[in-house]
């Protein structure tokens, strides 16, 4: 299991990523295949962890994200 220090760059990191959707041939070229694996790889690894990578965002910058409707 990650330590906390870890997990909390781990959710940093993965703030910063693009969303699948902007990722494709015409913005990323070649790489959009690998960059997408990437991504699937990190949310793969917050969800091993427990956590919800669409929570991530909110959990790191409550203060620039939207309030939820429910």
């Amino acid at each position: 299991m990650a330590d906390s220090d870890t997990l909390d760059a781990l959710k940093v990191a993965f703030t910063y990523m693009p969303q699948p959707i902007e990722v494709n041939r015409f913005t990323h070229g070649d790489d959009a295949a690998r960059i997408h694996e990437h991504i699937t790889f990190v949310r793969e690894t917050l969800l091993s962890l427990g956590i919800d990578p669409d929570e991530v965002a909110g959990e790191i910058n409550p203060d620039s994200s939207p309030n939820s409707c429910y």
